[in-house]
């Protein structure tokens, strides 16, 4: 069995759009570790190669801290794997039953984030939802779904039904499971999960500590609402979390070498 993880680079197999995507979402997995966002080896983030129909995910049986540019795994919207590393790792179904269908109905977006923290899935089993208890998660008021449990996520014909519960929004609460966030660029969606996932942890601490708590005005909601709408819906929002890899990454090699490096170390291959 071939479970080494000393992947060989193919920078040079691929083309100059291709491996940015990789780069940049190699990042996105070193930063939702980084940000204590992981479960172990278990959810995925994919990203769709730009100008193809293709998509990036994950091996399955790494953790995030270990993802690297060339680990990741090609596949088309049905799963089925174009190019992968010469390893024994596979990928997880659930990873293309939920990100294909997504992808696949929403050309609008290129990358697709799920977790399963702790915060996350405590709010995802609360019959009350996301409440607007901060200035953090008014954004999301209007503006997120809720798609019921319906078992581990290996059925295709639940596709359907989570991109209906999905709708326009760029993210969505999957009850009793975890979180989802989509966007046009995979910036975007690593910030989308970073502002729902500080809510959730604000609300569960607010809930614990079982004190009374102050509630916003419909007035407040919605002129702070379309505020932050403004601005998070933005594709260029995120860059200054993940780093445009353009701009931000001054690449030495394949390796960002920017404020990011200590975090990210092995994103891209060395």
């Amino acid at each position: 069995m071939n479970y080494s993880t000393d992947f060989k680079s193919i920078r040079n197999d691929v083309s100059a759009q291709e491996w940015q995507a990789r780069l940049d979402l190699a990042a996105c997995y070193r930063l939702v570790d980084a940000y204590g966002m992981t479960d172990l080896i278990y959810n995925h983030i994919t990203a769709r190669i730009p100008g193809t129909e293709h998509l990036l995910i994950n091996l399955y049986g790494l953790l995030y801290k270990e993802i690297t540019a060339s680990s990741l795994v090609k596949i088309d919207v049905e799963g089925n794997i174009i190019v992968k590393p010469d390893t024994d790792y596979g990928i997880n179904v659930s990873g293309y039953v939920i990100h294909g269908a997504i992808h696949k109905a929403r050309p609008d977006v290129a990358c697709v984030l799920h977790t399963h923290t702790r915060a996350g899935m405590a709010v995802a089993a609360m019959k009350c939802g996301l409440l607007p208890l901060s200035q953090t998660s008014i954004r999301f008021v209007g503006h997120i779904g809720y798609h019921d449990y319906e078992g581990p996520a290996v059925d295709v014909d639940e596709r359907e039904r989570l991109v209906h519960d999905l709708g326009p929004h760029d993210a969505m609460i999957m009850r009793n499971h975890g979180l989802l966030t989509c966007g046009a660029t995979i910036q975007q969606a690593f910030n989308t999960m970073y502002q729902l996932e500080m809510s959730c942890r604000s609300q569960v601490d607010a809930m614990a500590v079982r004190a009374e708590l102050t509630r916003m005005y419909m007035d407040q909601l919605a002129n702070n609402n379309t505020g932050w709408l403004a601005g998070l819906r933005d594709p260029l929002v995120g860059r200054a979390a993940l780093g445009d890899a353009r701009e931000e990454f001054r690449l030495s090699g394949d390796r960002p070498t920017n404020f990011l490096n200590a975090r990210l170390n092995a994103a891209s291959d060395s």
